[in-house]
């Protein structure tokens, strides 16, 4: 087992591992005690991800972000977690706006993620009409029925299951452990990848409105969900997803971007919350609106 530390301190902007992990752009990390998207903060446990096959176990402890995997993992983590954003400098550039700069300051630490974006394209894909717990649950039932066994220290995980492992799902065996309507989109979707006629990684190579456009194609994706995995798997960090909670703030607070379409009034908040880093500022503004209201 490799093991290390990263120093919170030597982080712009810190670290606040549980908002970053709790705040409804991952459904890929378990909590140790299972307790994720309780809404009750543990600081001391242990969230753990699969990654090419790879356990990956993090906590925040007495000022230190700690680490445990089957392999030196360090650069990984960082990646996952976003560590290497300047956090502060991302804060500091934001457009003068009071909702903003109250979810900025309430939840000061909360990083984007990166995971992997099969794993994200499915995770939201699950996430229409449901709760963040909800979601949370499903995902890891996918990947306990068709995942990987992994090992770490004597514990068992899952990783999520891979295109080909997903494909080989029956819409009915999908819709027995929950997935009700999704089920077909879920299969179709792991057939399209499984069998190479489109895989989301491919968007990475695309303007940003391009590459929503491409995830566009897989089954059960719109706009807001090829949105998702464009701002937390794909590092378009430019994305604006147009969820239920954001739309409630532009209802209230920016009732000018509302331009009639996705399209039109997505780009009118991106615009609105500074452009480069409108999805950090889009992710602060959800996690408050959904937390706080």
């Amino acid at each position: 087992m490799e093991t290390g530390t990263i120093r919170l301190e030597d982080l712009s902007g810190g670290l606040d591992l549980y908002r970053t992990l709790e705040s409804g752009q991952t459904y890929l990390w378990r909590r140790a005690d299972g307790e994720m998207y309780s809404g009750t903060p543990a600081p001391r446990e242990w969230y753990v991800t699969v990654v090419d096959g790879e356990v990956i176990r993090a906590r925040t402890v007495d000022g230190v972000l700690e680490w445990q995997s089957t392999t030196d993992a360090e650069s990984t983590v960082r990646r996952l977690l976003r560590l290497d954003d300047d956090l502060e400098a991302i804060v500091d550039a934001a457009p003068d706006d009071p909702l903003l700069d109250e979810a900025y300051e309430a939840h000061r630490g909360m990083r984007l993620v990166t995971d992997p974006a099969f794993g994200t394209l499915i995770s939201f894909i699950c996430s229409a009409q449901m709760r963040v717990s909800r979601i949370h649950s499903m995902v890891s039932t996918l990947a306990r029925e068709y995942g990987d066994e992994v090992f770490l220290n004597g514990d068992t995980y899952h990783a999520f299951p891979t295109p080909a492992q997903l494909a080989s799902a029956t819409e009915a065996e999908l819709r027995d452990l929950g997935l009700g309507y999704r089920a077909p989109y879920v299969v179709r979707t792991a057939e399209m990848v499984a069998g190479g006629e489109a895989h989301p990684d491919d968007a990475r190579a695309l303007e940003y409105e391009a590459a929503r456009e491409h995830l566009c194609q897989f089954v059960g994706v719109g706009d807001k969900v090829a949105d998702c995995v464009l701002l937390f798997a794909l590092e378009f960090d430019e994305a604006v997803p147009l969820d239920t909670w954001l739309k409630t703030a532009i209802e209230e607070h920016y009732p000018h971007c509302d331009c009639g379409s996705y399209t039109e009034t997505s780009r009118a908040l991106r615009e609105e919350f500074g452009g480069e880093y409108a999805g950090y500022a889009q992710t602060y503004v959800f996690h408050e609106l959904r937390t706080n209201r």
